[in-house]
């Protein structure tokens, strides 16, 4: 008899201690709800939760150490929650409803929120391969200085550009983490005379971002003539990997659509260097050019 009744502890014990796993693959998460009963979502990050208006007196939220406490005071219709890392500023969407218990219903059981199988290949991360083959290679290139750089899910230059745009433009809440990217400082009113200097543009610099050995920077242009201008990226001038513009013309000056920006990524140095210097005294647009 004693043995049954320890079993018994035993079970409800685990019962009592279980956790319910989900996994974030940016797909809304469930996380269903009963009115007065306390639940436990653990998270294992940083997290700041967006919480609409129109629950602030409905739904209890406390946040400590990467776990959430929510308790709902009254029925609440399906209504999607936003969690934001506070480190990467990643936001994990989670749907909510609250619904009354029934008689002697058990609470529901705490949930555990995990980053999915896929999530390694989030937007500008190295990819699964990439990293395993980073760590097995680790201790064979720490003495070499010319290590191959490691392959990523998306090309740098093409998650350089969209982060440089999203900072920009977007919201922050919608920008994409990049892991290791990292805003460096510009001198605002460096000269960019010779970056299009066949056409009526007048350009200046907005932003620059680092990432590895690679630079993207931000390049506002208005056009100073009375004619629209299209835009090519062969009529750059200047050592730059990429050139992406946010619209491919000019409107004429005075008009809404007489600025943009360019984004132009760079290898081993910033945009300063990459331009052509100002010693240049004519620029032929087929390409020769001399020096004064």
């Amino acid at each position: 008899m004693k043995r049954l009744l320890l079993l018994a502890a035993l079970v409800a014990c685990n019962f009592a201690h279980a956790v319910e796993i989900q996994r974030w693959e940016r797909i809304p998460l469930a996380l269903p709800l009963v009115v007065g009963q306390e639940r436990i979502v653990f998270v294992d990050q940083n997290v700041r939760v967006g919480l609409p208006r129109h629950l602030v007196d409905k739904l209890r939220v406390q946040s400590t150490g990467g776990t959430l406490y929510l308790l709902a005071k009254e029925p609440i219709e399906p209504t999607r929650l936003q969690l934001q890392n506070m480190s990467t500023s990643e936001i994990m969407l989670v749907d909510i409803i609250a619904t009354p218990g029934k008689a002697n219903q058990p609470a529901l059981e705490p949930i555990k929120i995990v980053a999915g199988d896929n999530s390694a290949a989030r937007y500008g991360q190295l990819s699964p391969k990439a990293e395993d083959s980073k760590a097995a290679n680790r201790s064979t290139e720490q003495n070499s200085d010319a290590a191959a750089p490691a392959q990523r899910e998306t090309p740098l230059p093409v998650v350089m550009t969209r982060y440089a745009a999203q900072m920009l433009y977007a919201p922050l809440r919608t920008v994409e983490p990049v892991p290791g990217i990292a805003q460096v400082n510009l001198k605002r009113n460096m000269d960019l005379t010779t970056l299009l200097p066949t056409r009526p543009v007048e350009a200046r610099a907005l932003g620059a971002w680092r990432l590895e050995d690679l630079w993207v920077t931000a390049v506002k242009l208005r056009n100073t003539g009375s004619k629209p201008v299209t835009l090519d990226p062969r009529e750059l001038m200047g050592d730059f990997i990429t050139a992406t513009f946010q619209h491919p013309y000019l409107g004429a000056k005075g008009d809404a659509s007489d600025t943009t920006t360019v984004y132009l990524v760079t290898r081993g140095r910033g945009l300063a260097e990459s331009v052509l210097p100002l010693t240049v005294g004519q620029i032929d647009p087929k390409g020769a050019r001399r020096e004064e």
